[in-house]
């Protein structure tokens, strides 16, 4: 449900985005929404993989129902005030210009951090305890996909949300607007963009995992080998990136000169 109703917005969030010609930040009032939509029915979608790979006694106890429950009703928490914003043409993030909007932002933390630890519990408890059909390679991407990219994602969030880098927020030199930025990505090509790191940190939950049904599929000896490689190969990225975004570089290059 909470899949259907966030691609629902996401739908309603294009569709407003083609007649409101407001923008902020330099992009349509409605891109956030779209993307923000997008990213959490993925997500979901990810969290409800996992449970159709847990033991069943598991998956239908009260700790994985309830934290699925109260996971998608932070989702939905989260996605509720980012379209309320964009349709009062206010930022949602990095935004606490007035006392409304600056207790909306840190519920907004509590929600994501609730989001986390549901996403923790849910994908270490199929590491733990998977049906018999699940491979050594998938299970072992599950169990790392879910730690690594919830760390990540946490380090990456919250170099964001602090503004102690930036007080932009995401963005490191350069223009200080999406405008021009990369297409669909919106991240910018004329400096730094914390969201970078972010976005390669969030999808390690769904890469590490494929990875390892890739390796069990394969009929590799050690398929174990294959989502322990791309883990380390994920959270190299993540910390390039975040480096390349701290150094005000963009992510199409890299240059030597630091960005003022």
């Amino acid at each position: 449900m909470t899949v259907a109703i966030a691609l629902a917005m996401m739908v309603l969030s294009l569709a407003a985005g083609l007649f409101d010609e407001r923008t902020l930040g330099g992009a349509s009032v409605w891109s956030k929404p779209t993307k923000f939509n997008f990213s959490f029915a993925v997500h979901i979608a990810t969290l409800m993989v996992f449970l159709s790979l847990l033991q069943a006694d598991l998956r239908k106890s009260k700790l994985i129902t309830s934290t699925m429950l109260v996971t998608c009703a932070a989702v939905l928490l989260e996605l509720g005030y980012v379209g309320l914003q964009a349709a009062r043409g206010r930022a949602s993030h990095f935004n606490q210009e007035t006392p409304w909007e600056e207790l909306a932002y840190y519920a907004m933390g509590a929600a994501v951090a609730v989001v986390l630890l549901g996403t923790l519990v849910i994908g270490l408890t199929v590491w733990r305890r998977p049906v018999s059909q699940v491979g050594p390679g998938l299970r072992l991407g599950v169990g790392l996909g879910t730690l690594a990219g919830t760390l990540a994602t946490l380090a990456t969030a919250g170099a964001m949300s602090s503004m102690q880098f930036t007080p932009t927020g995401h963005w490191v030199g350069g223009d200080l607007t999406d405008a021009g930025g990369l297409p669909i990505l919106g991240w910018s090509t004329t400096g730094g963009d914390l969201r970078v790191p972010h976005f390669f940190a969030t999808h390690l939950l769904q890469a590490l995992p494929v990875a390892g049904w890739l390796a069990d599929r394969s009929g590799l000896a050690f398929p174990r080998v294959v989502p322990l490689v791309a883990a380390v190969a994920g959270l190299a990225i993540v910390w390039f990136t975040f480096q390349q975004a701290m150094s005000g570089q963009p992510v199409i290059g890299w240059n030597t000169a630091r960005s003022p």
